[in-house]
């Protein structure tokens, strides 16, 4: 393995098996108000069957504590017929507390249920106007728990990141992982504040990628023209950083492009 620079960071990191493409699409601010409770997870599920999957991709999004912003995509991507998975890369569960220095701290074996019902008791109205009880709702009814990016072995054929700082943590991690497929996997990053609102936003912006992503004839080859594509559309520069993999365990060839 060999060490590369990110062009974001300036870190250097180890990598192997992987491709990486750096994606980073800002995500409007949203007007300073109150928001209601009544405006936080509109994407909801309802109780009907998982649609067949429109795409043999494997998809993973990931912010940091598989709560908000990767659960909004999830959720979305799950319900347009996508083989979705989604993760946190922190150490442990933070959820907004009555103070920012007072956080709600879970670790990621603990229940969407169980954390649910613990800020229920501690204080039923300031959480539910606050949006946390609604998204804890709608979370246990997309899976059982969140899960963590660097306890998980699976092989993704795209990961989207929803943070700069969740995207050098996901490279970091994988440059020790060994590949067993020699599969290319794509990392981008698509940035989204973490509030419910924002996340409902960028929910349709990931699922907007992975669609023009999934659609492509040969999303490898076509992936820089993808991403030139949505940058247009988007009306902003994307970073785009590509590493590929030859053949299992072998060097990498990086490339950088503004």
């Amino acid at each position: 393995m060999s060490l590369v620079m990110s062009p974001v960071t300036g870190n250097k990191r180890t990598l192997a098996d992987v491709t990486v493409q750096n994606t980073i699409l800002t995500i409007p601010e949203s007007p300073d108000k109150q928001r209601s409770p009544k405006r936080v997870c509109r994407l909801s599920p309802s109780n009907v069957s998982t649609p067949k999957l429109v795409s043999p991709l494997k998809i993973a999004v990931v912010c940091s504590s598989n709560q908000n912003r990767s659960m909004e995509a999830h959720n979305l991507l799950k319900k347009r017929g996508y083989d979705i998975a989604s993760f946190g890369t922190g150490s442990c569960v933070k959820l907004p507390g009555p103070s920012v220095d007072k956080p709600n701290i879970y670790s990621f074996d603990t229940p969407y249920e169980d954390q649910f019902k613990d800020l229920k008791r501690k204080d039923q109205s300031f959480y539910t106007q606050n949006g946390l009880l609604n998204m804890l709702d709608r979370n246990k009814r997309i899976k059982h728990k969140p899960e963590r990016f660097q306890q998980n072995k699976d092989e993704f054929d795209i990961i989207i990141t929803c943070q700069e700082r969740v995207f050098d943590q996901v490279l970091e991690d994988m440059g020790t992982r060994s590949g067993t497929s020699c599969k290319m996997t794509h990392v981008l990053n698509v940035e989204i504040r973490d509030n419910h609102e924002d996340a409902t936003l960028g929910a349709f912006v990931i699922h907007e990628l992975v669609r023009e992503i999934c659609k492509s004839g040969d999303h490898e080859a076509e992936m820089e023209e993808i991403i030139s594509k949505m940058e247009v559309k988007k009306k902003q520069k994307i970073p785009l950083f590509t590493r590929i993999l030859l053949e299992p365990h072998a060097s990498m060839t990086s490339r950088y492009m503004k």
